[in-house]
């Protein structure tokens, strides 16, 4: 296992890390995200959280390069300096037809392989996808029908591919959206797994926040501005989490 290149008080001191510095975005005259601040550290889970119109599509949209921004998005690799920054990225509950034909090994080939979609995929090939399905404990997943999946198993699935390649830092929009309570249990065990096995930066969204003190190590709360940013139950009594989803009477004792 990868020892963990980041510490939960100091800075980055030459660790791995992203750094997102006065990230504003405007549509007009506007402001949806006003200078954001957020570091986020090789081997973190940090999950961004709001009520809805917050702004967090939108930031992570700019990480995705999907949205202009003012500011800066920089990767540090360990050592200091910058470095190219690989993502993966999970998105919101895609939907397939129940009854199309097409298994996780399709999918995979189509994803991540150079031939038509149409020819059969090679032995080296599958020997790839299961390795791919190995990361996240999915092996037997790999001829089942993409469509006649739970929404745990997608998640699974949708996880494998967004590790391959090895990005330095996951993205999940929603992960636990459609996912019952023991899929969403499995899940967040195994992004533990991941993260630590990995060393990588996690960045999740998410409204349930019965499993943040378990699995996060950073809470970031925003609407338009960060709010508020820390340990899970810091920010989960915070006023400013009651103001923002207007839940009122000031923090929980």
């Amino acid at each position: 296992m990868i020892p963990f290149a980041y510490n939960h008080t100091g800075g980055c001191d030459r660790a791995c890390c992203l750094k997102i510095q006065d990230l504003t975005v405007r549509i007009g005259t506007d402001t949806i995200l006003d200078h954001v601040n957020l570091h986020m550290h090789c081997g973190q889970i940090v999950a961004l959280i709001g009520p809805n119109g917050a702004g967090k599509s939108t930031l992570l949209k700019c990480i995705l390069g999907q949205r202009e921004y003012e500011g800066s998005i920089t990767f540090h690799p360990a050592g200091g300096g910058t470095g190219k920054l690989r993502i993966g990225y999970v998105p919101q509950s895609p939907t397939f037809d129940r009854g199309d034909p097409v298994s996780v090994l399709d999918l995979f080939a189509c994803c991540i392989g150079r031939r038509p979609a149409f020819l059969k995929p090679k032995k080296a090939m599958r020997e790839k996808v299961l390795a791919c399905l190995a990361n996240v404990h999915g092996e037997s997943l790999i001829d089942k029908r993409v469509g006649a999946l739970s929404g745990g198993e997608l998640q699974r699935v949708l996880l494998a591919l967004a590790l391959e390649p090895m990005p330095n830092i996951l993205i999940l929009d929603e992960p636990l959206s459609g996912v019952d309570v023991e899929g969403m249990d499995l899940l967040m065990d195994m992004l533990d797994e991941i993260r630590k096995r990995f060393d990588l930066s996690i960045l999740m969204t998410t409204h349930d926040f019965s499993m943040l003190e378990k699995y996060v190590d950073q809470v970031v709360l925003i609407r338009e501005k960060v709010l508020a940013k820390g340990a899970p139950l810091e920010v989960l009594n915070s006023d400013a989490f009651y103001q923002a989803f207007h839940m009122g009477g000031g923090a929980a004792q």
